[in-house]
């Protein structure tokens, strides 16, 4: 069982562009909240991880997004979003953003599970993601 969490977003005029559809950078905004969303779904929000884990946070190494149909001011939209697939230190995202019940967007992100550097604190590290929190994620 793949763990989906869902947000729902009333577009907004300060979303949108003058021709009042969405303007591209919020769907990357929204995505990243829904990923932070879907941590707190199962239990884990960012303040938790960090205090938990050691983490610095899940720092965003790429991403990419497919617009299907746009958005525009005044829709109300829900995001889907899931872990598709955890590898040692990263992660993949992937975000399904529906309007009117079509799907308009898709997007996904690589993540890395970072913790601080052990030899330079003022660095970076990825670091291996728990199995537990794995195991939240499958619905385990």
């Amino acid at each position: 069982m793949v763990v989906v969490s869902k947000r729902e977003i009333l577009v907004e005029w300060g979303h949108c562009d003058p021709a009042g559809i969405v303007f591209n950078p919020r769907f990357f905004e929204w995505f990243d909240a829904a990923t932070a969303g879907l941590f707190a779904h199962v239990g884990l929000p960012k303040p938790r991880l960090i205090e938990r884990f050691g983490l610095i946070g899940i720092p965003l190494v790429e991403t990419q997004a497919r617009f299907i149909l746009p958005s525009r001011f005044g829709d109300k939209i829900t995001i889907e979003s899931s872990i598709v697939i955890f590898k040692r230190s990263s992660f993949e995202v992937e975000h399904k953003l529906f309007n009117a019940g079509a799907l308009a967007t898709e997007g996904r992100e690589t993540r890395v599970w970072a913790g601080r550097h052990p030899e330079d604190p003022t660095r970076m590290k990825s670091k291996p993601i728990p199995e537990e929190v794995i195991a939240l994620f499958k619905g385990n």
